[in-house]
């Protein structure tokens, strides 16, 4: 991991991607899913207390005519004034919206979070960087389905696409 770049939170986005109950229950690696959401909801706590937005992503199965139990936000996740995005592909951009509400707002970095590291948080940032984002990954805020697939995303992906920090280094300060 490299040194985290100070962030202006009136251009900062923080997005956390499937922090569903259902999606958190599952095994999971290199940490367990209720560790990844504890380490999000302190991340989203200290945008929140700095003005910065945050982007809570699910995901919705668009052939499902009924989503399967546990398919909303762990309770208490989203709070007033967060953007609430659902998807219905791997990635968080495709046909939500959320590049306009980002832009909206004058973001032009996002730090990201969220399971699967390797999959929802990898297709959602690679659409970011296509989009011209600066991209900043809190490692620790994220799991995948085999330690191997979260850490060739940290290691080999992310580092190409952006910054890799650990989540209690990412520093929000007015520019």
């Amino acid at each position: 991991m490299t040194a985290a770049p100070v962030l202006d939170p009136q251009r900062t986005a923080l997005v956390l991607v499937d922090l569903m109950e259902r999606i958190v229950a599952l095994p999971l690696e290199p940490r367990r899913g209720t560790e990844v959401l504890a380490t999000a909801e302190e991340l989203a706590g200290v945008f929140r207390a700095a003005g910065a937005p945050v982007a809570l992503v699910r995901v919705e199965r668009a052939s499902a005519a009924e989503q399967p139990p546990g398919s909303g936000l762990v309770p208490g996740l989203a709070k007033d004034g967060d953007l609430e995005v659902v998807k219905r592909t791997i990635g968080a951009f495709q046909g939500t919206g959320l590049d306009e509400r980002l832009r909206e707002r004058g973001v032009t970095t996002l730090v990201f979070g969220g399971i699967a590291t390797n999959l929802g948080v990898e297709s959602t940032a690679r659409a970011a960087a296509d989009l011209g984002y600066d991209l900043v990954f809190a490692e620790d805020a994220m799991a995948a389905f085999t330690t191997a697939e979260h850490e060739a995303s940290v290691r080999l992906d992310f580092p190409r696409l952006g910054t890799v920090v650990a989540a209690a280094d990412v520093r929000l300060t007015p520019a």
